[in-house]
């Protein structure tokens, strides 16, 4: 198999680990095969690719997601420089709402982390010029735009401290999470 997904600790978020074939010359990597994730459970549609430059280290970009009927599942990668790179679960009736996953990807490890959809996503830059690119499986829409504030007590995320963080105005005045009303519902398999 050329791609590897291993369950987290909420068990929908994954970690995507595609093989890196190199030699002298370099490498070779498929990064994305829909077939080899569906057959391990991630049959996701995408349809736009995104890609980010961060100058500098400590550069915190989130905590978004989009509302239904626009909500977007991601398949976020690092293709120089490193992240930590959060989701957090969004969806009523989960046994892990309000509870995230950080995981660090980088261009080394070469790592990737699947986000369905029902979850806010952030990170922070590890080394300045980071570039991170990702997929979503819908298009962006502004009408359904939204986020939540990426220090928020309640969320408890242990961001890395580079003498303060980089965020933009937008997400500085990001709502708390204790006046978020979820559009988000877990599937619960009874």
């Amino acid at each position: 198999m050329s791609i590897k997904v291993t369950p987290l600790a909420i068990p929908d978020l994954k970690l995507v680990e595609p093989k890196r074939f190199e030699d002298e010359r370099g490498f070779f990597s498929e990064t994305f095969n829909f077939e080899a994730l569906a057959a391990q459970g991630i049959d996701a549609q995408f349809v736009q690719d995104n890609h980010s430059l961060s100058r500098e280290q400590g550069t915190i970009r989130g905590l978004h997601f989009q509302r239904p009927p626009r909500a977007q599942a991601k398949l976020i990668r690092v293709v120089r420089g490193s992240i930590l790179d959060v989701a957090v679960d969004l969806r009523e009736r989960s046994p892990h709402y309000g509870r995230h996953v950080a995981v660090e990807l980088n261009s080394h490890n070469w790592h990737q982390l699947f986000i369905p959809e029902g979850f806010a996503h952030g990170f922070c830059t590890l080394e300045p010029d980071t570039e991170v690119v990702y997929k979503v499986t819908a298009f962006y829409a502004p009408q359904f735009d939204a986020g939540l504030f990426w220090n928020d007590r309640t969320l408890a995320i242990a961001w890395p401290s580079f003498g303060g963080a980089q965020v933009s105005p937008k997400d500085a005045a990001l709502p708390a999470f204790a006046d978020f009303h979820s559009p988000f519902t877990a599937m619960i398999n009874l």
